[in-house]
């Protein structure tokens, strides 16, 4: 799993153009053009056959014998793959050739490069298109020069989206989302997203996003439309991966998101993710909720510290950039924040920096109805206050639940002396299996749980100690800030 920003591994616990052909030998009569090889289906299909040329039988009606000489009318059939989509080989058609002599794509730096080989590839297929038509035009001696096009409507009420759609949402959801731009006192930083939370110009975006400018650095925000704004960091907190920022000089229209409730999401709902992929800012991405209650720990790769989240797991694809951007449902409310996905491969992040990799369909964001408690507490007091048990637990994943270590940080007692844990009978040794109906198969999935309460809340904590289960209350106490 990593987080969405420049570095963040996550710790343990997304038709052949036309062939010429050479002309037959001297006629008395100039020969009719040579007919062209089909072109490809806009599909894109990848089967050969889709690629293959046609073979006509003849020339065009009404031609005229061809006279005698070396050359036949109408000459062979042209290859069924052109000697250049191959390298003079055989095999698949010009899309695979394409790809062979460019095994790689562009680098995560090259974004210029990547859009601009978009652009060739998109240009070549309309040429080769282009190209089919015309000549079935000439094989056909259409002479006709009146036009079969018909044109769209595009009066405003032809061109309005009907409410609810994915552009209806996206049009109204993106005046309110801004790329974050956060540079350190030392140059570096990244780019991410984060939304507009009220009208008093407070952004709710990722602490990671905006670590690297917390002292000292810089942050700026763009909105949709261009305009640019100074920002400073209100409030951050590490182990929820969430941060307020507010802009220095708020506009006066500000269009805060609304909230969901983010405890009724289901499965299967339809999700729309919005942010500034690989910089591409204003981007728009659709998907649904996968799983909820995902167990996810995260790190910034800055920071010994790591975050932990119940998440609700999309698969719209987010990509280095996203992190902090909103995830809406099919009403255009937030659901959660974007934080962190699952790479192909180790190294790859959501911020910005060498090394990414992209979207698998894992994508993962804290849900709002939690970030919005967080958000509360930073406007309001400047750092956050987690709910604890008292009680040190091991952060090895997968280890049948949340053993309790036998010792705490530095030397300290593993349960804290007449902390919630004690006072519920937990002792070191003891491995939580279960928080109330939720399964706990690790130490980061436990304080994940446990975040996803209030100090005060009362949990029934299922627990084994020498191979017997034993459940206890526990009212839930309290840390302040990131100590």
């Amino acid at each position: 799993m990593s987080t969405e920003n420049e570095g963040n591994e996550v710790p343990p616990a997304p038709s052949a153009p036309p062939v010429p052909v050479e002309n037959p030998a001297a006629s008395a009569e100039p020969a009719p053009p040579a007919p062209h090889p089909a072109a490809p289906s806009a599909a894109g299909s990848h089967d050969p056959s889709a690629h293959q040329a046609p073979a006509h039988s003849g020339a065009a009606a009404g031609a005229p014998p061809h006279a005698s000489g070396a050359g036949a009318w109408p000459p062979p059939p042209p290859p069924a793959v052109p000697s250049y989509a191959q390298g003079g080989g055989s095999g698949s058609g010009w899309g695979a050739s394409y790809a062979a002599q460019h095994p790689e794509g562009p680098k995560p730096a090259g974004r210029r490069g990547g859009l601009i080989a978009a652009v060739l590839v998109a240009a070549l297929v309309a040429g080769g298109v282009g190209g089919g038509i015309g000549f079935w035009a000439a094989d056909r001696n259409d002479n006709s020069t009146g036009s079969t096009t018909v044109s769209a409507s595009d009066t405003p009420a032809d061109l309005k989206r009907d409410p609810g759609t994915v552009a209806d949402i996206a049009n109204k959801a993106l005046p309110s989302v801004v790329t974050i731009e956060a540079q350190g006192g030392n140059g570096e930083g990244g780019t991410g997203t984060g939304f507009v939370y009220d009208k008093q110009g407070h952004i709710l975006t990722n602490n990671h996003v905006v670590a690297s400018a917390a002292d000292g650095g810089k942050l700026a925000a763009t909105f949709s439309d261009g305009k640019k704004y100074d920002a400073e960091v209100v409030g951050r907190a590490e182990g929820y991966d969430v941060a307020v920022i507010k802009l220095k000089s708020p506009p006066s229209n500000l269009k805060p998101l609304p909230l969901a409730n983010s405890d009724k999401v289901a499965v299967g709902d339809s999700t729309i993710a919005i942010g500034a992929p690989f910089g591409l800012s204003n981007t728009v991405t659709t998907g649904i909720v996968s799983a909820k209650d995902r167990p996810v720990t995260s790190s910034d790769g800055a920071s010994s510290k790591s975050s932990y989240m119940s998440a609700l797991q999309t698969d719209a694809s987010i990509n280095p950039g996203n992190s902090g951007g909103p995830l809406l449902d099919a009403g255009g409310a937030v659901i959660g924040i974007n934080s962190a996905i699952k790479p192909a491969e180790s190294g790859g992040g959501l911020g910005g920096g060498g090394g990414q990799s992209g979207s698998i369909g894992l994508g993962f964001a804290i849900p709002v109805n939690q970030a919005k408690n967080v958000a509360q507490q930073l406007i309001k007091n400047g750092q956050a206050v987690y709910p604890v048990i008292g009680a040190s637990v091991a952060l090895e994943e997968n280890s049948g639940g949340a053993t309790i270590s036998r010792e705490g940080a530095s030397g300290s007692q593993a349960v804290t002396p007449n902390g919630p844990a004690d006072k519920a009978g937990l002792k070191p040794g003891d491995v939580i299996t279960k928080l109330d109906d939720t399964v706990i198969d690790s130490g980061p999935t436990l304080i994940g749980q446990i975040w996803t309460h209030k100090p005060g809340d009362t949990v029934q904590i299922t627990y084994t100690r020498d191979g017997k289960e034993h459940k206890a209350d526990v009212v839930l106490g309290q840390r302040k800030g990131e100590s």
